[in-house]
């Protein structure tokens, strides 16, 4: 594993080696460009193919087929020229092209003439009542330790929440001998109706009859309770049960561990602070940058790619990510375009990876009380606000994420908004009778990830930036 960048430009710098990253990065050097591929986890995947290389699950059946896709995306990156950089935190990306990255302690600028950002997906967050308890995670993070560790819980278990990914999580956790005593559906009643013009398109996709059999098998061997509203979870100091109503009866049922999930959402926060313009998509209800059809945004040189660019799943991320890296070596050098897959091939490759999502958008797009908390319900964990603490502001002045930092620090902590932003806007917006889109979100600056003062003072310093400081 290289340590740091062997060189201080390249072609293409690609960061996040999930679907979309591993792609890009093996098409760009295919085509004979220098390129680095930049990844803060120990080892290529992203969270879809989590430990690809090193997880002890090596029953293939347990993960599904899904899952190993990505040992060949792995393969290919590795036979290609591609420089692949581990454990290396992305904090800062500007105009200019020019990367800040922190590698084993010490940080180093690199510049690029084309960035292809594959940052992929966050879940998005579930502010019920005893979020913030210990005893209760994402399911995103229930699935990591799953994979990189083969940790499945053994205690009192409930999955609640909804999303293909709570079904897979679920079916995958049972494979391997793990408990779950109960999963509670908060799907809306009212999204089957809305969700219903686009069933055909859904039918036809490869989502159906995957997404039908593991269901079923779930089904199998839990209690599954639909229509579930009014979630909590309580404890002292930590989690000791989840309460919730479901066919107008409140139930409270003992449980050691309670798995969230709701979807994921891009993760914006390094786009956002290139100054690249993102839109509020009221179907997924979440930021998602403006875009071409190759994927590049509104700062020239820099495009997005998979879940990053709008949630798709892993195989459009795939395709995207070729699609980013085609488009870059169209614009570098064009005659070895040809040496790749045709843009129509992948355009088509595309639009067949896509088929059937808008299904699963409509039907799995959460309830707004799962999404705009009330009363003493936490809004950000790194500050403890809540939410009357956010609507307090509101009422005494502040109009947007920004102004309410000031009143609160909201989105100042180390999750920099990650696990907040979306619900502040739209605990906002709600408030003062505003869109998302008019409230806006947290304006994010570099450093995008915590860094440590030894990272930035270990920044290689020319004789011309020590003159600059020091006085003669």
């Amino acid at each position: 594993m290289t340590m740091a960048p062997k060189r201080e430009a390249y072609d293409v710098v690609v960061i996040g080696a999930g679907p979309a990253g591993l792609a890009a990065a093996a098409t760009s050097a295919e085509a004979g460009l220098s390129t680095l591929l930049l990844d803060e986890n120990i080892g290529p995947g992203g969270q879809v193919f989590r430990a690809i290389a090193s997880t002890p699950v090596t029953e293939r059946d347990q993960l599904g087929a899904d899952y190993w896709v990505g040992a060949d995306l792995v393969q290919a990156l590795r036979a290609s020229s591609a420089e692949v950089i581990h454990r290396a935190t992305v904090w800062s990306l500007d105009r200019n092209l020019e990367i800040a990255v922190s590698i084993g302690g010490a940080s180093a600028f690199v510049k690029a003439r084309r960035v292809i950002l594959a940052t992929g997906a966050l879940e998005r967050p579930f502010p019920i009542p005893g979020w913030t308890l210990p005893g209760v995670m994402t399911a995103g993070a229930a699935q990591t330790m799953l994979k990189s560790s083969a940790l499945v819980p053994d205690g009192r278990t409930v999955i609640a929440g909804q999303g293909p990914l709570l079904w897979l999580l679920a079916a995958q956790i049972l494979r391997l001998g793990g408990r779950i005593d109960r999963i509670l559906d908060t799907t809306e009643r009212g999204n089957y109706f809305a969700a219903l013009p686009h069933a055909f398109a859904f039918l036809t996709s490869p989502y159906f009859t995957k997404g039908l059999s593991m269901m079923r098998e779930v089904k199998a061997k839990v209690q599954v309770v639909s229509g579930v509203t009014e979630l909590a979870a309580a404890g002292d100091g930590q989690l000791a049960s989840v309460s919730y109503v479901a066919g107008g009866k409140r139930e409270t049922i003992a449980a050691d561990l309670l798995l969230l999930h709701q979807g994921v959402v891009p993760n914006v926060n390094l786009a956002m602070s290139a100054g690249i313009e993102h839109r509020w998509d009221d179907l997924q209800l979440c930021w998602s940058p403006v875009l071409d059809a190759s994927g590049n945004s509104s700062v020239p040189g820099i495009a997005i790619a998979g879940d990053g660019a709008g949630i798709g799943g892993a195989n459009a991320a795939v395709v995207r990510g070729r699609i980013a890296a085609r488009a870059a070596v169209e614009a570098l050098a064009p005659a070895t375009a040809a040496k790749l897959a045709p843009m129509a091939t992948l355009r088509a490759d595309l639009a067949k990876a896509e088929r059937g999502r808008i299904f699963l958008d409509t039907l799995f797009r959460p309830s707004p009380q799962f999404r705009i908390p009330s009363g003493d319900t936490i809004v950000c964990r790194c500050e403890e606000v809540t939410a009357k603490d956010v609507l307090d502001s509101v009422a005494i002045g502040a109009t947007g994420p920004n102004q309410l930092k000031a009143y609160r620090r909201t989105g100042m902590g180390p999750c920099q908004g990650r696990l907040c932003g979306l619900t502040v806007t739209e605990l906002m917006a709600q408030a003062r009778g505003k869109t998302p889109q008019e409230i806006g979100y947290y304006r994010l600056r570099a450093p995008v990830k915590p860094i440590t003062l030894a990272e930035l003072a270990a920044v290689p310093k020319s004789e011309a930036d020590v003159k600059a400081v020091v006085r003669g």
